[in-house]
């Protein structure tokens, strides 16, 4: 890490010790929150009109609810082949699967970027929850990967992506802390595949097919020392948080700092239990310490709050598209 970012406050950080304290602190038991459904959403309504802030905390169900499915139908629609050769089940799999060369792993990886990160979500899910906020104080803090946030509007100096962006690669050598923009290569490397853009511009399947290797000379390499690349995707200790990123993490941790005395209102989407430390368990943190603040959570079978913030917790469990379109 440059010794520039030294001077910045680490949001990430900070807010991953709060996570952390949260777990010891909360020993009582969890909680689906006061009230039935309707009251929940009347409360949530009136949460986001008298807030001064609103904090959004967004996890993989966002995306989902966004129809940025990884398996079924939009799976075996632009992954069927590779399902068909390798028995691969899903996108997500996918991306962990040691293809026999390179060639065919930059061929899949070209198309789990493109179709998750270079075209808009099937639903209008993030449009409508930013047109719920966008009127407000807000930020987003997002474990998400798609960038899906910022194509539907989202102010890009209010967003922290926690574990990188599928549009970025890094080096393989841990000695460059540089990310690379990868849409010039993504979109050659469709094309070189055979997929054909339709009216809007968007990638398609030809009724001949499409290739499931990439050229050789296509193979992406790190434009400043020639070095291979891989996704700036956080899987490891080799995760590069770029400039980029800490200036996003930095944002965050003023952001909450300005306003944790304030009517703030701290609003989860999606989370699940892969990373909670992350944004649940210092949404927790956050509330308990602000008697003015409101936690809400709203998540498909995962809707709770622990018991000692109960009476400042919101927890609808649903759909978020669903949830959303009941709010506006």
């Amino acid at each position: 890490m440059s010794s520039n970012y030294n001077n910045l406050p680490n949001g990430y950080l900070e807010t991953i010790r709060k996570g952390l304290t949260a777990v010891r602190s909360f020993r009582s038991g969890l909680s689906t929150g006061v009230g039935g459904r309707d009251e929940q959403i009347k409360r949530l309504k009136e949460a986001l009109t008298s807030a001064d802030a609103v904090v959004i905390g967004a996890g993989a169900g966002l995306s989902t609810a966004a129809g940025l499915t990884y398996s079924g139908e939009r799976f075996e629609k632009y992954f069927g082949d590779f399902a068909a050769r390798f028995g691969i089940s899903d996108i997500y799999s996918g991306g962990f699967y040691p293809f026999p060369d390179d060639e065919t792993r930059w061929a899949w990886w070209a198309r789990h970027i493109y179709f998750n990160r270079y075209t808009d979500a099937p639903k209008p899910v993030y449009k409508k929850l930013l047109a719920l906020v966008q009127e407000k104080d807000y930020f987003v803090i997002t474990t998400n990967v798609d960038h899906q946030f910022q194509r539907a509007g989202f102010d890009k100096r209010r967003l922290f992506y926690t574990q990188g962006d599928y549009g970025l690669f890094q080096s393989v050598n841990p000695t460059n802390q540089k990310t690379y923009d990868n849409e010039e290569w993504v979109m050659l490397a469709m094309k070189a595949q055979g997929f054909v853009r339709d009216e809007n511009g968007i990638y398609q399947i030809p009724q001949s097919g499409v290739n499931m290797r990439i050229p050789t000379e296509l193979i992406p390499k790190c434009p400043d020392d020639g070095s291979d690349v891989t996704t700036n995707l956080r899987a490891d200790d080799s995760f590069v948080e770029d400039e980029g990123w800490h200036k996003a993490s930095s944002a965050y941790a003023d952001f909450i700092r300005r306003h944790e005395n304030l009517r703030t209102l701290y609003l989860e989407v999606g989370v699940g239990a892969n990373t909670p430390v992350i944004i649940k368990y210092p949404f927790w943190a956050m509330t308990a310490e602000n008697p003015k603040s409101i936690y809400a959570c709203l998540n498909y079978d995962g809707a709770f709050c622990p018991k000692q913030i109960e009476k400042q917790s919101i927890c609808i469990d649903g759909d978020a598209d669903c949830i959303i379109n009941l709010l506006k």
